[in-house]
C-alpha cells in the first residue's frame, strides 16, 4: 500500500520508515557517529558528516514529514532552535505579525535576539483573523501563529489566516505543539511551515529536547536545510531515536490526553472555587466552532484561574499538588502543573502578559494519561 493511503495511526508507526539496510533492524539504529567513510572525495552513501545528516535523524525527519502530511522534515536541538531557523529566512527591515498570546520563549527570541538585527514583530490578538490585515505592509514577510495558544488556549483560524497570507504573498508558520498532527494538520489548512517543540507530545515522555519543522515546498525546504546545516543547531542521534519512538505511540497517547482533558476541564468548570477555565472544547469558548472544524479533538492542555484571582492562592494550589508535578514543559505521559507568570512566561513583561490574560493567578495544566479519578482527587485536595 502507498504511504499516502495510510491512516494517521499507521503513519505514526510506518510513515517514512523502512527496515535498516545493513541488518534489517525494524527500528532505525542509533548511529552514534560524527563522520562516514568515503571511497573517494564525495563518494559516500548519502552521509558524510552528522551535522549535515545522520541516518537516525533522517529517519525522524521522514517520520515528521509523514505525520504532518508534508514532504520535508527537519529536526533541531530544541523547539526554539527550529523557530530560530525560520526567522533566519528573513532580512533586516522585514516584519513579522504574531499573536500577543505566545509562548514566553518565542517572545524572548523575537524581542531579545532578532529585534536587534532589525526585524520588527507585531504582537496582536488573532482570534479575529481580519485584525491581521491592519498590520501587513510591503515589509511583512511572515505570520507566526500558535493555536491553541500558550497558555490562554485561544483558537486562531488557520484557513482564514492562510488566505490572508497568500493574498499578500507572506509565509505562514504554525506552532502545532499543543495540538499535534493527531488533532490538527496546518499544512492541509494552508500553512507553509509547521513547527513543533518535539520535546512535548511528539516525544511524549519528558526525556528529550528536540525541535521540528515540516514543509511541503522544496524551495522553502532547501532554504531551511541550508540554515539547519550552516547554523548547526541539530539534534543528536539518541534524541532522534527517542522522539521517533515517542511518535509511534502518539495516537494512543493523544486519545487518552483528550479524554482526561475533557474530564478535568469539566470538573474545574463546575468547581465552586474556580473562576474561569480555558479549554477550547467548551461550547462557550471563543472560536469553539473553529476549533471544532480544524481540530479532531480538544487536547489535554487547560488553564484556569481561582475565584478572587490571587497570586498566593495559585501558588498554594500548585505547591499542594502531588500527582500533578510542578514543572516546566508539557505533553508527557505524566500530568504537569505550571504557573506561567513565574515559569514559562516570566520573560514577558508583566504588563504585556496581563494584556493577554496571563495574570499572576493563572495555572496551566498538562493533563497526562493517568486514571482520571486519581487526577481529580489530586486537584480536589489541592484546591480544597
Amino acid at each position: 500500500m502507498s504511504e499516502k493511503g495510510l491512516g494517521f495511526n499507521s503513519k505514526t508507526i510506518h510513515g517514512g520508515q523502512q527496515p535498516d539496510k545493513a541488518y534489517g533492524a525494524v527500528m532505525p539504529p542509533i548511529y552514534q557517529t560524527s563522520t562516514y567513510a568515503q571511497t573517494t572525495p564525495g563518494g559516500h552513501q548519502g552521509f558524510e558528516y552528522s551535522r549535515s545528516a545522520n541516518p537516525t535523524r533522517t529517519a525522524l525527519e521522514n517520520s515528521l514529514a509523514s505525520i504532518e502530511n508534508g514532504n520535508y522534515g527537519l529536526a533541531f536541538g530544541s523547539g526554539l532552535a527550529a523557530i530560530d531557523a525560520v526567522i533566519k529566512l528573513l532580512s533586516p527591515g522585514d516584519e513579522v505579525v504574531t499573536t500577543n498570546d505566545l509562548y514566553g520563549g518565542s517572545y524572548r527570541l523575537f524581542k531579545k535576539i532578532f529585534e536587534k538585527f532589525g526585524i520588527t514583530f507585531h504582537f496582536i490578538g488573532m482570534q479575529n483573523a481580519e485584525n491581521i490585515a491592519d498590520y501587513i505592509n510591503e515589509k511583512s514577510k511572515l505570520i507566526w501563529v500558535e493555536t491553541p495558544t500558550n497558555p490562554m488556549m485561544n483558537i486562531i483560524d488557520i484557513v482564514a489566516v492562510s488566505k490572508l497570507a497568500k493574498k499578500y504573498n507572506i509565509l505562514l508558520a504554525v506552532d502545532n505543539t499543543f495540538a499535534t498532527p493527531y488533532l490538527q494538520l496546518p499544512l492541509d489548512l494552508g500553512a507553509d511551515i509547521v513547527m513543533h517543540s518535539a520535546t512535548k507530545y511528539l516525544g511524549g515522555h519528558s526525556d528529550v529536547v528536540v525541535g521540528a519543522l515540516v514543509v511541503k515546498d522544496k524551495e522553502l525546504a532547501d532554504q531551511l536545510y541550508f540554515i539547519q546545516n550552516a547554523s548547526g543547531a541539530v539534534c543528536g542521534p539518541m534524541d532522534s531515536f527517542l522522539v521517533l519512538r515517542g511518535i509511534k505511540t502518539l495516537h494512543i497517547r493523544m486519545q487518552r490526553h483528550c479524554e482526561n482533558g475533557k474530564t478535568i476541564a469539566n470538573y474545574l468548570k463546575n468547581h465552586p472555587k474556580i473562576e474561569k477555565v480555558y479549554w477550547p472544547g467548551f461550547e462557550d469558548h471563543p472560536n469553539h466552532s473553529i476549533a471544532k472544524s480544524q481540530m479532531k479533538d480538544f487536547g489535554g492542555m487547560i488553564s484556569f484561574v481561582t475565584k478572587g484571582g490571587k497570586y498566593k492562592d495559585a501558588i498554594a494550589i500548585v505547591e499542594k499538588l502531588k500527582l500533578f508535578t510542578l514543572a516546566e514543559s508539557l505533553g508527557g505521559v505524566e500530568s504537569l502543573a505550571g504557573h506561567p507568570a513565574s515559569m514559562t512566561h516570566a520573560s514577558i513583561p508583566k504588563e504585556e502578559r496581563e494584556k493577554s490574560g496571563v495574570v499572576d493567578a493563572l495555572i496551566r495544566l498538562s493533563v497526562g494519561i493517568e486514571d482520571e479519578n486519581d487526577l481529580i482527587a489530586d486537584l480536589e485536595q489541592a484546591i480544597g
